[in-house]
């Protein structure tokens, strides 16, 4: 290159405008507010919300199992400005509950936790009727287990046992919670109870409702219900959605989906005189380590108690946008900085865009791994994709500089290790379609990760490692079929995914075909 090219100052404004309107759009169009109807105020409470009484770090699988009476003072008193009543699934640490409930103007639906192991059962449906008997002012009802026959923990049979040994002790109704499928599929267990209570969850149905016809869905199977058990009251024991996590099919989990959907139902609920309790009230962070990302962001509140804006108010999908756009600014001028002084057009076009691309993915694959990221080990392979973002974003800002001096020399170091940073972006791509296609029900799909060193190395293909690469490119492009396939065409994740594999694919096939120097 002459020494004395010129930098191309216009098409490096007008590629930097475009970055810059391109990265902030971007960040500010997920985060958007929305404004929806409310649905809760200070003068119009809802009838009733799900309450596990965890702090953000704790889990009913501590040991010791210990709770605390000031958490749920507090959280009863944030809910009693929001609801008539809450629903319990375990008597286990919640003797102070009832007293807490009446000290703050909340009516309780008591749960017992029935499972397979017989001695717990009967501590737990002891407890409950004990509670009940103690507290008729406040448990208004009680529910004998959740979802038991739904987990094959016991019989129709024994379940029935159970209800009337408990309606035998205790004045208040007694039902049973449980999807509403394992209601159809054991009628005989609506006899035994007061009112059916069931759950109705469209993101989880086997074929799962997206948000346009989730509504619809609802109704259709209260209306079944409420003809096929009359006279018996049908109460809908758990409705709701999450606002983070994969999406499946098309059900896409978002907040503003779960204010679309709570705001909804409540309106058709109340309109049509149902009785309901949405789930949850908090969110609840351990339940991601069994039902993955999604699990754990049912909330009305977040984790912190903070307001989601479910209920009432403006709501947006990534309420810390203005974070990652503040990160994205840094990225985008540190790949400036380090381009320096470029002296083709070409370079000059492709720098700023690269520093935008490059601030848009690593700040959504740190967007979704704040609320997906679960175990150390997850949190480690999540650093470890940023190191390898930042690197391939290196590699290609020096590639494109004018190279002398420092970045000469640090462009050779990065371009003789090039082959290993395919290798290892082919690798990630490779463990994460194994894992989509083999065990994809509680996955996020990682799309933000991989799709910077796709580009870059499809456009710059470096030489590698070949077999290595070759089996690598045959797993990622072996796997888009299948994975499309499990997930169903309406996807939108499921195919960026394979967008994404596709061109990772191309990529490692163009390194294929380049030969050492």
């Amino acid at each position: 290159m002459p020494a004395t090219a010129r930098f191309p100052l216009l098409p490096y404004l007008f590629a930097l405008i475009l970055g810059v309107l391109a990265l902030g759009g971007y960040w500010y169009g997920l985060g958007q507010p929305v404004v929806l109807p409310d649905v809760a105020s200070a003068s119009h409470k809802l009838q009733c919300a799900s309450y596990t009484p965890f702090d953000k770090d704790q889990s009913p699988f501590d040991q010791p199992f210990k709770l605390r009476p000031e958490r749920m003072d507090a959280d009863l008193a944030l809910l009693a400005t929001r609801f008539e009543c809450i629903r319990t699934y375990s008597q286990t640490g919640l003797e102070d509950l009832p007293a807490l409930a009446r000290k703050h103007g909340l009516k309780l639906m008591s749960g017992a936790w029935v499972s397979s192991d017989p001695v717990a059962t009967a501590k737990e449906v002891e407890a409950l009727i004990a509670s009940a008997n103690a507290n008729p002012d406040v448990v208004t009802s009680v529910i004998v287990g959740n979802e038991t026959l739904l987990r094959k923990e016991v019989t129709a049979g024994q379940l029935v046992k159970l209800i009337h040994h408990v309606k035998d002790h205790i004045k208040q109704p007694v039902t049973y919670a449980d999807v509403w499928e394992f209601w159809l599929q054991h009628p005989e267990i609506a006899p035994a109870v007061d009112f059916l209570t069931i759950h109705l969850l469209p993101y989880w149905e086997d074929d799962p409702s997206g948000i346009d016809q989730a509504l619809k869905h609802v109704g259709d199977v209260r209306q079944t219900f409420g003809n096929k058990f009359a006279p018996k009251d049908v109460m809908i024991g758990e409705t709701g959605w999450p606002s983070e996590g994969r999406q499946r099919e098309t059900a896409v989990p978002s907040r503003v989906n779960e204010a679309k959907f709570m705001r909804g139902f409540v309106a058709m609920a109340e309109a049509n005189g149902w009785h309901y309790n949405l789930i949850e009230a908090f969110d609840q962070p351990w339940k991601r380590a069994s039902e993955g990302a999604v699990g754990g962001y049912w909330g009305l509140f977040d984790a912190d108690r903070q307001d989601k804006g479910v209920l009432a108010g403006p709501v947006t999908n990534v309420p810390y946008w203005p974070v990652w756009l503040g990160v994205g600014g840094i990225i985008l001028l540190g790949t400036l900085l380090l381009g320096g002084r470029v002296r083709t057009t070409r370079a000059a076009l492709l720098l700023p865009l690269l520093g935008a691309v490059a601030a848009c993915s690593i700040g959504t694959w740190g967007e979704l791994n704040r609320v997906t990221a679960r175990f150390t080990d997850e949190w480690v392979w999540a650093g470890l994709l940023v190191a390898l973002n930042v690197a391939v974003l290196a590699h290609a800002a020096l590639a494109l500089s004018a190279r002398e001096g420092w970045r000469e020399r640090a462009f050779n170091w990065i371009e003789q290790r090039a082959g290993w940073m395919v290798a290892i972006a082919g690798f990630a791509g490779a463990v994460m379609m194994l894992a989509l296609v083999f065990d994809p029900r509680y996955r996020s799909f990682p799309s933000a990760a991989l799709v910077l060193p796709a580009l870059v190395y499809l456009v710059r293909p470096v030489s590698g490692l070949r077999r290595e690469i070759a089996l690598l490119a045959f797993i990622i492009g072996a796997g888009i079929a299948p994975q499309l396939f499990r997930e169903g065409l309406m996807n939108q994740q499921a195919r960026g995914w394979a967008v994404v594999s596709l061109l990772m694919v191309v990529a490692l096939w163009r390194c294929l075909r380049v030969r050492k120097a």
